[in-house]
């Protein structure tokens, strides 16, 4: 391991800056979801279940818009992807707190379509900044500050809601995630390194002179045939051309990325299955005042991996580091105390950032840069996805169960699915070397 490396990095202004703008905007964002949990119960009346439902929305929008905005930064550039985001922010998160839940519902969800990509963009953009053992260091700092929002985010937005300003702080999180949004706009981080910007515009110029070409009279085309490569017209058939299309657009998801965005999914259900098992753990024993200590240590824990994992020389396999996160989740359902469950949530702690670092690496690595933002966007929908599918796992086995049930279920759920992968893997492999 080399922690200087850190120090290198962060002697680069421009990374330095990126990832303290990143943390910076993320902090309203994690926010929003209690603000709107508290909100719909405290100032609504409408209770949880109702609660549930509306960030199952959010969710959905969020994961179905990922993937979307990512390709628009791709397309045309960080500025002009951003522009919506910036506008929807504010508008939508200021009229939600102020209109029924009936009206809720499909403002979140556009809400959720249009969300500032900071996720996507921060990793895309770290993975142009930074190569090598600087990128692993990158995506392992992004990770860190990221928990560190989650320490503050979710326990700022519960004070805010339960002094009774829910409508103030939804109002606060659209107006300064706008704010922040526009901040990237002025700082405009590279999402393409120089070389590939260059080609890029190669690539429009010859575009331009074929769709010159190709509205030209006959005798104009056939004079100028030499302007036209022998695939540009397959790339214009009739519907037969169609199904090339969609396959070339997709072209850059191979085996290995689904497997890292699968990875992504296992991470956000174990993720939100502990979360949802602390709290439950905590309130049935009557201690929900203590919910800090143990989020405290079980976040501080991934700080340290982070850490340690960001100073080595060697990447780990995201697959085996979710397969150490998940069975180490299990043992916090036989915890009877607060404190017990604080330090055995120390050991899964360690590996969250890592293998969030990890598989942001791997798809880094994976993914030409002119398709990297899309990648990022479905990663992030990946991740959400499993976020999605954790919390309602967790609680079927919480009501039938008990609190334990909520981290023995996704810790089990976890483990298995990391060792089917592990033995398609190796299924694969063996084929290949046949």
């Amino acid at each position: 391991m080399n922690f200087a490396l850190y120090r290198e990095l962060l002697a680069h202004r421009p990374i330095r800056r990126l990832l303290l703008v990143g943390m910076i905007a993320r902090i309203p964002h994690s926010a929003a979801g209690m603000l709107l949990t508290l909100h719909i119960v405290l100032t609504l009346d409408q209770g949880y279940a109702a609660a549930g439902a509306a960030a199952a929305v959010m969710t959905i929008g969020i994961a179905v818009g990922a993937p979307w905005r990512g390709r628009r930064v791709d397309t045309v550039g960080l500025r002009r992807a951003l522009i919506p985001s910036v506008v929807s922010e504010a508008l939508i998160w200021s009229v939600v707190p102020h209109v029924s839940y009936q009206w809720l519902l499909p403002l979140v969800f556009v809400g959720g379509l249009l969300t500032l990509p900071i996720f996507s963009v921060i990793r895309q953009s770290l993975g142009v900044l930074a190569d090598g053992d600087q990128r692993r260091t990158a995506f392992a700092l992004d990770s860190i500050a990221t928990e560190m929002v989650f320490m503050i985010g979710p326990a700022a937005g519960a004070v805010v809601a339960t002094s009774g300003f829910t409508v103030l702080g939804l109002t606060v999180v659209g107006v300064s995630t706008s704010l922040a949004g526009l901040f990237l706009m002025w700082f405009n981080p590279p999402t393409r390194s120089a070389t590939q910007t260059e080609e890029c515009q190669a690539d429009q110029r010859h575009a331009a002179e074929v769709a010159v070409v190709s509205a030209a009279p006959a005798h104009l085309q056939e004079a100028a045939a030499d302007l036209v490569p022998a695939g540009a017209e397959r790339t214009r058939s009739g519907p037969a051309g169609l199904p090339g299309k969609v396959a070339h657009n997709f072209a850059w998801l191979t085996a290995t990325v689904a497997a890292v965005f699968a990875v992504a999914a296992g991470t956000g259900m174990v993720l939100s299955g502990t979360d949802v098992g602390i709290v439950a753990a905590l309130e049935t024993g009557g201690h929900q005042g203590e919910i800090g200590i143990v989020f405290l240590f079980w976040c501080a824990a991934s700080v340290v991996g982070g850490l340690v994992y960001g100073a080595m020389h060697r990447p780990v396999s995201p697959i085996l580091l979710l397969l150490g996160m998940a069975a180490l989740t299990i043992p916090m359902g036989f915890a009877q105390d607060t404190w017990t469950l604080a330090f055995v949530s120390i050991l899964p702690g360690l590996l969250c950032a890592p293998v969030l670092s990890a598989a942001s690496e791997h798809v880094a690595d994976l993914v030409a840069e002119d398709r990297r933002g899309e990648a990022m966007g479905w990663y992030g929908s990946a991740l959400t996805a499993g976020v999605a599918l954790g919390a309602p796992l967790a609680g079927i086995f919480i009501d039938g169960m008990g609190p334990s049930g909520g981290f023995v279920s996704v810790g089990v759920a976890g483990v298995l699915f990391c060792l089917v992968g592990l033995l398609l893997q190796a299924h694969r492999r063996r084929r290949a070397a046949i």
